[in-house]
């Protein structure tokens, strides 16, 4: 990093520091000025407010992602665009805070962030959607595999402990759409229009391995195994030590789990509670059964506050509504085939004891199972029941794809083309992930491993403020594109180190 750049992101931090000081505010009137405000129109400075946009597509360059893009032809005739230009244009576009095919107009209309992409113009909102309606599911997979070996070029640059243990975890999710003509929409199991996509992330990092747009009405689980069955190679090709895969009982398909244990992989998943398992679970003698202890979610590294009143506990008590309040929970394991299996595996049952309640009177209690099926004979009944709860780590993810960039709110017509857009959109959560891991790439600094964690895990619309919206001037100089920030937060010491990272890198590969 430049000393001039150190320089400027001190003085910040000192201005910071003082600001942020209230006991050095004035006092007397209130903070906020009620002084006049005149606008102006700056005529020769040339800026957008999405400076960051330019660290993404650097970082593309250097992975080499339109190459890859371009690998799965769909056109003819490239004229002019290719199809990374397409791709990125869409992945681009969310980045620029644009949650619709239409906010690209605003993108191809700024001359000023078309320098500083290098481009002359980009593709129209219109032109887009024709884009995402070329492609058919045997392209859309083939285009996720080739951006998966990208993948795997980011995967290399880490230390060997990023390789010791992959957790996959898959779930299905409704994306409703308000529209009456889009091809293969249908009723979904909570009489929603819509479709029903399958998500499959990678747990460490929330990357998304794979994704496929579903009818509204197909369960949760169909195509799953050819999605696991890649998932195991791609990882297999990076060099995980174990993979994992978890998933809700939709996903226990007996039929392949001889296979997935012969492939060496473990698993977690839930089972339904079917009647011969509820049987098995009655028959077991109270001297089977543990009592399962939930450790606190986090340690209060401050003075512990005073809990909280509970609200809706409080008024559901007063109005006598019927309630359902968890007493203890016990696990316990048996060894299980199921019948489609050739080979014994490890069922866990959960059994939580419930008080049903109304107002404060206790009505009775009930008991409820919970049913996993694994093949990891090593951990401790209670540790399993922990690594399938663990999996709702993926709900942030998929509330960040539908709310946070609304990646599923489905805009085109047909099923393959609202697929693609998703392909697209989803491009854009892995190049913030991908960004994350360059910033601490086989470092053993404590300090930049802590950032690395901070950026997987932060949601999309506050990476945007941090990394992404920040003002910047664009200047052409020769056959340079000059990006000149004009303004610094707590993450631009962050922003240069990446930005001498990826330049450094290039520099070596040239030579």
């Amino acid at each position: 990093m430049k000393s001039n750049i150190q320089q400027s992101i001190d003085n910040y931090k000192q201005a910071v520091a003082l600001r942020t000081d209230h006991t050095k505010a004035p006092y007397g009137a209130p903070q906020l000025s009620t002084s006049p405000i005149i606008f102006e129109l700056a005529e020769k400075t040339q800026a957008v407010a999405y400076g960051g946009v330019a660290l993404i597509h650097q970082l593309v360059n250097q992975i080499g992602l339109s190459d890859v893009l371009n690998s799965v032809p769909i056109f003819k005739r490239r004229l002019p665009y290719w199809e990374s230009d397409h791709i990125l244009n869409i992945a681009y576009n969310i980045f620029c805070g644009g949650t619709a095919l239409e906010h690209i107009e605003y993108r191809r209309n700024d001359p000023i962030y078309l320098n500083m992409l290098g481009t002359h113009s980009i593709p129209d909102p219109t032109t887009a959607g024709d884009f995402c309606r070329r492609y058919n599911a045997a392209t859309i997979d083939l285009l996720q595999d080739a951006i998966n070996q990208v993948r795997l070029k980011v995967w290399r640059r880490q230390s060997r402990s990023f390789f010791k243990e992959a957790v996959v975890d898959l779930d299905g999710t409704i994306a409703p759409t308000e529209g009456e003509c889009k091809q293969g929409m249908d009723i979904s199991y909570n009489g929603e229009w819509g479709y029903h996509p399958l998500i499959v992330s990678l747990a460490n990092t929330k990357e998304i391995l794979f994704i496929k747009n579903r009818s509204g009405n197909r369960p949760s689980h169909e195509d799953a195994y050819i999605y696991i069955d890649k998932s195991i190679s791609l990882l297999r090709k990076a060099g995980f030590d174990v993979i994992r895969f978890r998933g809700d009982t939709d996903y226990s398909q007996t039929k392949h789990l001889d296979r997935w244990d012969e492939a060496g992989t473990f698993f977690v998943f839930g089972i339904k509670a079917m009647p011969n398992l509820v049987e098995i679970a009655d028959s077991l003698e109270n001297m089977e059964w543990e009592r399962l202890i939930r450790l606190p979610k986090y340690e209060v590294k401050t003075v512990p506050l005073g809990k909280r009143e509970n609200v809706k506990e409080r008024i559901v008590e007063e109005r006598e509504f019927r309630n359902l309040v968890l007493d203890y929970e016990d696990v316990a394991v048996v060894n299980y085939r199921p019948t489609a299996c050739k080979r014994d595996y490890r069922l866990v049952i959960l059994r939580k004891t419930i008080n049903v309640k109304e107002g404060q009177t206790l009505l009775f209690s009930d008991t409820r199972y919970f049913f996993y099926i694994t093949n990891d004979f090593d951990s401790s009944p209670a540790e399993i029941v922990f690594e399938s709860n663990a999996r709702c780590n993926q709900e942030n993810l998929i509330a960040q794809l539908k709310s946070g960039m609304k990646a599923l709110h489905c805009p085109l017509n047909t099923l393959d083309a609202n697929w693609m857009y998703m392909v697209c959109v989803s491009l854009s959560w892995s190049l913030k992930a991908w960004l994350a891991l360059w910033s601490a790439s086989d470092s053993r600094d404590k300090e930049r491993i802590q950032r690395r964690d901070r950026l997987l895990k932060m949601e999309f619309p506050t990476f945007l403020q941090a990394m992404i919206n920040i003002p910047a001037q664009i200047l052409r100089s020769g056959r340079r594109t000059v990006v000149r920030l004009l303004s610094i937060n707590g993450w631009t010491e962050t922003f240069f180190e990446l930005v001498d990272s990826i330049r450094g890198i290039r520099r070596v590969q040239r030579e």
